[in-house]
């Protein structure tokens, strides 16, 4: 069970698995997160986005960032070696519609890859997408091609102008929404100071902007409290009232604060993981 069926590197400590997990393929709806837990009996459990699936074949893509000790163990994980535990679907799917005018979904970095299957549904509806997808440069840049195979348009961003355009995402957010056809919606999945700064820029055209949170995560249950966010001045659990919420409504500063309460630890934890494997290895 859980066995990786597909592996491949789409940058610098970004992984793409695709794993065999027929009953979630089937029940998974855009949006919606999956808890990864390596071994059977041990180890933390880590929220990754579902960024793909085929409920024929059984599969689910996952897309995930080699940034602590956990990730890092998945990445060393091989095709046709087995994952000890996969937990979902997760959380509230995505509120899929028809809207009269375009919708703009914006990834951030390894945030694209949970923009895909959201776009996708979009496009199902029946919506002209319009996609921006950014990163620091062009190696970091993930998901352009899927996302060019879908969306009516696609922008490419890079902090240093190695591809597409320079500059941040919040560029073609802004210009997008002073034009004659503003977007009816935004959608917002990347790091947390991007979406942040993505809300402020649409906050401002009063459009509507929803993101998508993945702090940290324990039990996926909503009972630990460990992934609570502000919202709008009260309190909401992100693995079972989100991932999505309403990103004017986000108390950001708060929200990036938390995220960092096991940084030291989880650095730590890291750098002693790739130590054991180079010495294994």
């Amino acid at each position: 069970m859980y066995k990786i069926l597909a592996k491949k590197q789409l940058s610098n400590d970004v992984f793409y698995m695709r794993v065999e997990a027929p009953e979630i393929a089937r029940n998974r709806k855009a949006g919606q997160f999956v808890l990864v837990q390596i071994d059977v009996n041990y180890g933390e459990r880590v929220p990754l986005t579902i960024a793909d699936a085929d409920a024929a074949e059984g599969w689910v893509a996952l897309v995930f960032q080699a940034v602590g000790a956990s990730t890092f163990k998945l990445s060393q994980k091989n095709i046709g070696d087995e994952l000890g535990a996969i937990l979902g679907p997760l959380g509230t799917p995505s509120i899929i519609k028809k809207h009269e005018g375009p919708v703009l979904v914006v990834g951030g970095g390894i945030g694209s890859a949970p923009c895909y299957p959201i776009v996708q549904a979009l496009k199902a509806a029946g919506n002209k997408v319009i996609v921006v997808v950014c990163a620091r440069n062009k190696d970091l840049l993930i998901y352009e091609e899927e996302m060019k195979a879908v969306a009516d348009e696609v922008i490419v961003m890079t902090d240093d102008g190695s591809a597409g355009r320079q500059g941040v995402s919040t560029v073609p957010v802004d210009e997008l929404c002073q034009s004659q056809t503003p977007p009816a919606e935004v959608i917002a999945i990347g790091p947390p100071i991007m979406m942040k700064f993505v809300c402020k820029t649409t906050e401002k055209y009063n459009i509507p902007t929803t993101v998508s949170l993945n702090t940290i995560m324990i039990d996926g249950t909503g009972m630990c409290g460990g992934c609570r966010v502000s919202v709008g001045g009260k309190t909401k659990f992100v693995c079972v009232d989100g991932p999505e919420f309403d990103g004017h409504q986000v108390d950001w500063d708060n929200m990036m604060m938390r995220m960092k309460s096991y940084k030291e630890k989880e650095t730590e934890a890291f750098h002693q993981c790739k130590l054991e494997a180079q010495v294994n290895g």
